[in-house]
């Protein structure tokens, strides 16, 4: 499928309005005066561009500020670890900081808040060409730089078991947890009710917190399900599963295709049985692609010695160690490569 059929297809839901409006938070100040410019404490030439020898310092500051996503996911503690390599085996220093994840993360990149950050390799494709949002219908955040992918991140749809969810479709009327507004996980589940089902906002009661709040929620039985997007295990979702009697929704193969059909960047998954306490069968689901990004006017050079310094000292991780690693780092890359990754990768 082209770039242009996929933007059709996207542009003609409406979906994702809900997170559309959550985005415009994330990503507001992106625009600033229109060429690229940001605030004092991440300036750029007027036209944002870096200089031509690639050693220009991007507007950074003496700290190196990485945006992961809550600290009930997967971004936060996998940061942690690499910010642990970081400053172990350079003389950089990382700030790591807890997120709204994917939309707020791209934002935080577009308006130089932050130097690195993950994200979703969907919503970067959605931001890069300014389709598929309607944050980014027609402002595109034109910064944004891809660095490497990491790892499957699967769509995880927990369900109370009092709530008789066998399917997809059987989600009309319930209330949802969709995920935090804006971020990665609010835009695939919205897709993936779409999708599948034909059910808009308008057709279940949404709720939207982070995946901590998400598993009370589904504990206290104040939701009948809840989406929650990262590579398993999820430290959120192993919490509750500890305490609580959880399912997890499998997927037929007609839903996996009909959210496949719609979003060209959803991958089948499986979470093999036993990874969370009491869910002894494999779950067939989809899934979606982590990635470091950055932004295009940030030192080419520092944006080198950190992927070189990741990908060369893997074996210090814990976290996706079964994924994570310099071969597949450019699988599923959906955005132009940053100047310092190229020079890595390349």
């Amino acid at each position: 499928m082209s770039d242009n059929q996929i933007s059709e297809r996207i542009d003609r839901r409406t979906l994702l309005r809900g997170a559309a409006a959550a985005g415009v938070v994330g990503i507001a100040g992106c625009a600033d005066n229109g060429d690229g410019a940001t605030d004092d404490n991440g300036a750029t030439d007027d036209d944002g561009a870096a200089d031509d020898d690639g050693d220009d310092t991007g507007g950074q500051t003496d700290v190196i500020r990485w945006h992961a996503g809550g600290t009930g996911g997967t971004y936060f503690p996998l940061s942690g670890e690499i910010e642990g390599i970081v400053e172990d085996t350079t003389d950089y220093n990382v700030e790591v900081s807890s997120t709204g994840a994917s939309v707020e993360n791209v934002g935080s990149l577009g308006n130089g808040d932050a130097d690195f950050a993950l994200i979703q390799n969907d919503v970067a494709f959605f931001a890069a060409n300014g389709t598929g949002l309607e944050a980014f219908e027609g402002a595109p955040i034109e910064n944004l730089r891809g660095v490497a992918t990491l790892y499957p991140e699967t769509i995880h749809v927990i369900v109370n078991p009092d709530s008789d969810i066998d399917s997809i479709a059987d989600m009309e009327g319930m209330a949802i947890n969709t995920g935090d507004l804006g971020s990665g996980t609010q835009v695939n589940a919205l897709q993936i009710l779409e999708s599948v089902a034909g059910l808009t906002p308008d057709d279940f009661d949404e709720q939207n917190t982070d995946f901590t709040q998400a598993a009370d929620q589904i504990r206290d039985g104040d939701v009948d399900a809840a989406f929650v997007v990262g590579g398993w295990p999820v430290g959120a979702v192993e919490e509750l599963a500890t305490t609580s009697d959880i399912e997890i929704l499998n997927m037929s193969a007609d839903e996996r295709e009909a959210a496949r059909e719609d979003a060209s960047w959803f991958a089948d998954d499986t979470i093999p049985g036993g990874t969370y306490e009491g869910v002894d069968d494999d779950v067939d689901t989809v899934s979606v692609q982590a990635m470091i990004a950055t932004r295009e006017e940030y030192s080419a050079d520092i944006v080198e010695d950190i992927s070189e310094t990741i990908f060369e000292n893997t074996d210090q991780l814990s976290i996706k160690t079964d994924f994570i690693n310099r071969d597949s780092a450019q699988d599923g890359m959906s955005i132009e490569l940053h100047e310092g990754a190229a020079r890595y990768f390349e």
